[in-house]
């Protein structure tokens, strides 16, 4: 079931998807040579404290931290821990909080120092995926629009959509109906309508789109081991468009 948000249901979630977007704004600063992957995530989880929100992922079906942590290969849901950053490599850094009642959640892509032109490319090609993606979140189109516009954005660059993993709508739950995947035909599934709020979340592959998943439960990797990029927006169905939300 689709719930639909009220004005003061999407106002207190433009608030708790701030507050992701400026952690995640503060985490990307960090992002150097020689930084460990559970640094991020607790400076992520002080962060969190300071603001007075509830990181949403810690616990969440059991996973052990605030912060997912992807690198190179890794595609979502890597868990933090003494990783060194190293020069060449790019992270993916996934985030959610729980604030007055309602979920916000979002995430990037960054580069550590100096990476390949590929890296270079699939970074920004995601990073474009996503607000074209976001610029069919209309109301009357359907969600298969957002899923075509990704997929044809990122085939077009010569890499892959993730099939695995799916974006979704959230509210008082982080995860709700509808299912937002990033590859479709065109016209197909709900209509999108005002006071829908969806996570966008296409994750892309630099070579073939299917993933696995480590022994460690969580982790997802691009099954040839090539690199990977993710990029998420909340946004807000409305009359006049899309409103992201976990944009500073």
């Amino acid at each position: 079931m689709i719930i639909l948000k009220s004005p003061s249901e999407i106002e207190k979630m433009r608030i708790s998807n701030t507050i992701v977007a400026e952690i995640l704004s503060e985490i990307k600063a960090l992002i150097k040579p020689g930084v460990t992957t559970i640094e991020l995530n607790e400076r992520c989880e002080w962060l969190c404290h300071k603001k007075g929100a509830i990181p949403a992922f810690k616990g969440y079906r059991g996973y052990p931290c605030s912060l997912c942590t992807s690198v190179n290969e890794e595609v979502v849901h890597g868990i933090p821990s003494k990783r060194i950053l190293k020069e060449g490599d790019i992270i993916s850094l996934d985030f959610g909080v729980l604030y007055d009642g309602y979920f916000g959640d979002a995430a990037i892509t960054v580069p550590v120092g100096v990476v390949s032109e590929k890296a270079a490319l699939l970074i920004e090609t995601t990073e474009q995926a996503l607000y074209l993606g976001i610029e069919k979140a209309i109301h009357n189109n359907r969600i298969s629009d957002i899923s075509f516009a990704v997929q044809r954005h990122v085939e077009s660059r010569g890499f892959s959509v993730v099939r695995k993993f799916v974006g979704h709508g959230i509210g008082k739950s982080l995860h709700e109906d509808p299912q937002i995947p990033n590859f479709g035909k065109p016209g197909q599934g709900p209509r999108l309508k005002p006071g829908m709020v969806l996570a966008i979340e296409p994750m892309v592959n630099a070579g073939r789109s299917e993933v696995e998943v480590l022994s460690d439960g969580w982790t997802a990797v691009t099954k040839d081991r090539s690199l990977s990029a993710h990029f998420e927006h909340c946004i807000a169905i409305t009359e006049n468009g899309a409103e992201i939300l976990s944009k500073i």
